[in-house]
């Protein structure tokens, strides 16, 4: 899904909770707000490895030229491609956080909320649009690497 509407569905999310929550500070919200977003900060690094280039304006292009291909393609088609490892993007992290925040720095806990929010739009968006589930699990991504590592 794309940032612009990450950060629509974050202030949208965090707006509600202000009022149904009002006992959570306006820090804590804006840290569920801008890791909701900042999560996909793994979508350059990605770039980064694979094209040895920090260059985030050649990032952004290279996501646009990509994302015209892949979209041209048929659902069936889509399905097949392997998009990327994406580092933040997994359950695993958003457990991880929820527990280190529960145990240790509260204020990961609300890292963990914005890493589900983020979760909570990009799942049914890959399912409904991609046909895939990529995106949900280090470990599933890992495999599908490792997968395509092995075909070269």
């Amino acid at each position: 899904m794309l940032p612009k509407y990450h950060i629509i569905i974050g202030i949208l999310f965090v707006t509600i909770i202000y009022f149904i929550f009002p006992e959570i500070s306006l820090l804590n919200l804006a840290i569920i707000l801008f890791s909701s977003i900042l999560i996909d900060g793994d979508h350059y690094l990605y770039y980064i490895s694979k094209k040895k280039d920090f260059s985030f304006l050649k990032a952004l292009n290279w996501y646009k030229e990509k994302s015209k291909s892949f979209w041209s393609l048929t659902k069936n088609e889509r399905k097949k491609i392997y998009s990327g490892f994406y580092l933040f993007h997994g359950i695993e992290w958003i457990i991880v956080l929820a527990l280190l925040g529960r145990f240790f720095f509260p204020p990961l806990t609300y890292v963990a909320a914005g890493f589900l929010l983020h979760f909570a739009v990009d799942f049914p968006s890959e399912i409904c649009l991609k046909g895939t589930i990529h995106k949900s699990s280090l470990i599933y991504m890992g495999y599908l690497l490792n997968k395509e590592n092995k075909k070269d």
